[in-house]
């Protein structure tokens, strides 16, 4: 959307006029704190999805999204890493995990790798 004034729209029922509404809302609030469209060759089933990094929720969220639309939501990392700062797709396809410092422990930089099977 284009909701650039914190705490304007903060859920499905608040409106404001001139502002778009959200298309995907988390209650209670993940804090997000990065997103990034997946477009590497080392999940290709994830290709095209939205992934947003959590603060609050200390998780890594994977959304199915089709045009201005939220398929599916899907909870990737849960509370094992701490909380996420930031996502990013690094040159070789592999998706990076960015934990900030909290509570005494360092920050770290996670690489996930597919699963083997």
């Amino acid at each position: 959307g284009v909701n650039y004034r914190s705490g304007a729209i903060i859920h499905h029922a608040t409106h404001e006029e001139g502002m778009e509404q959200p298309v995907h809302i988390w209650v209670p609030s993940i804090g997000v704190s990065g997103l990034m469209f997946y477009t590497g060759d080392q999940f290709p089933e994830w290709r095209g999805n939205l992934f947003a990094g959590g603060l609050a929720g200390q998780n890594l969220v994977r959304l199915t999204v089709e045009g201005d639309e939220v398929l599916a939501s899907e909870d990737v990392v849960l509370r094992t890493v701490g909380r996420i700062r930031d996502v990013r797709q690094g040159p070789d396809g592999y998706i990076y995990l960015a934990t900030d410092v909290r509570g005494g422990e360092a920050a770290a930089l996670y690489r996930m790798e597919p699963a083997r099977r």
